[in-house]
């Protein structure tokens, strides 16, 4: 029987999650805090570790780092249960050597599941280690990514970094494409000019998005521009290194399938938009789509040139500007110089 230790302050989470476990005839030892969590990892030793983030005493960040330093503790599959779903938390917690992240409220089937897959893990790792394979074969084994969010920190640690002025070219339409991007911080916007010379934005990318995709497999140029709308740092991996990745790591290369798909139907709704709407439609959404862009709270300042405005709406910057002026008037927005607040988001999102 597989002994799992659970590390948690919360009570009636320890004792269901407990229960659950136990259904499912592992034994296990718990602990109601980090620092008595160390101590009883290191005299049961347990099989896997399942341990909180947020907790008195000594954080579950504490507890992992602390086991790593043990020697008699550091190869223990360990699994951090949190609420805390930023990836800045995930990536923290990947960083300091955990095996897996599983957030609340979860089901009984994402928990056992991780479980299952961690305790084999180990086992194969362990194998590997008694049979004294290369160090190379078991860091090639450990570096398996499992999600888009692996693909993220595989950029952030092998990716090229760059750094845009407001209003630099990334890229150029015809330009090679060598990179694929990762935003590390700021806002690009891909665009492209129409046959009267007119600018299409076509996209906007935030912190954190992947952007400049052409072909992974085939020389093509890039088939747009990109531009940094503010300040920005971004982190590019060529073309071949991620191809490379996409090739050992199927379910990475499925996800960001289900991800170019989604940026594909979002350009579709934005022509149908451009197409079909009104121009108080096409205005009113604009604004509300630089708003999630730029800041956590749509009701938050933003600061954006009209030009961009217009050209993501599709429409001429003066019609733009009129149609902002109809909005003040009904006191939809507030606008003073080139910053934009909105007022009253619920009638704004009524227009769209």
């Amino acid at each position: 029987m597989k002994k799992i230790l659970l590390i948690e302050d919360d009570v009636v989470l320890r004792e269901n999650t407990s229960e659950l476990l136990e259904l499912f005839n592992y034994q296990v030892v718990s602990a109601p805090n980090g620092k008595i969590g160390v101590e009883v990892a290191k005299e049961v030793l347990p099989d896997i570790i399942v341990c909180d983030i947020m907790m008195p005493e000594l954080d579950g960040y504490g507890v992992l780092q602390a086991l790593t330093q043990n020697a008699s503790t550091p190869h223990i599959p360990f699994i951090f249960l949190s609420a805390k779903t930023e990836r800045k938390d995930v990536r923290r917690g990947m960083d300091l050597g955990a095996d897996d992240y599983i957030t609340k409220p979860f089901s009984e089937d994402e928990l056992i599941s991780a479980i299952e897959s961690r305790l084999a893990k180990a086992s194969i790792l362990k194998d590997i280690r008694e049979k004294n394979q290369t160090k190379e074969g078991l860091k090639e084994e450990v570096g398996e990514l499992r999600s888009l969010n692996d693909l993220k920190n595989y950029f952030e640690d092998n990716g090229k970094s760059f750094r845009f002025s407001k209003e630099s070219f990334i890229y150029k339409e015809g330009n090679n494409s060598n990179y694929i991007y990762l935003i590390s911080s700021g806002l690009i916007k891909c665009h492209k000019l129409d046959e009267q010379g007119k600018q299409l934005t076509t996209a906007l990318y935030k912190e954190d998005d992947l952007f400049g995709y052409t072909s992974f497999t085939q020389n093509l140029a890039y088939q747009e521009s990109a531009t940094a709308i503010q300040e920005s740092e971004l982190v590019g991996l060529s073309k071949k290194a991620l191809a490379n990745v996409l090739n050992k790591n199927h379910k990475v290369t499925l996800e960001l399938i289900a991800l170019l798909t989604k940026d594909l139907a979002v350009v579709k709704d934005q022509l149908l938009q451009m197409a079909y709407s009104s121009v108080s439609k096409k205005t009113a959404n604009t604004i509300l789509k630089f708003a999630e862009k730029l800041n956590q709270k749509p009701e938050d300042q933003i600061k954006i040139s009209r030009s961009d405005l217009a050209s993501v709406a599709g429409i001429a910057t003066e019609t733009l500007i009129r149609t902002m002026s109809s909005f003040k008037k009904q006191g939809l927005i507030e606008i003073e110089g080139r910053t934009i607040r909105i007022l009253n988001l619920e009638k704004l999102r009524e227009i769209c």
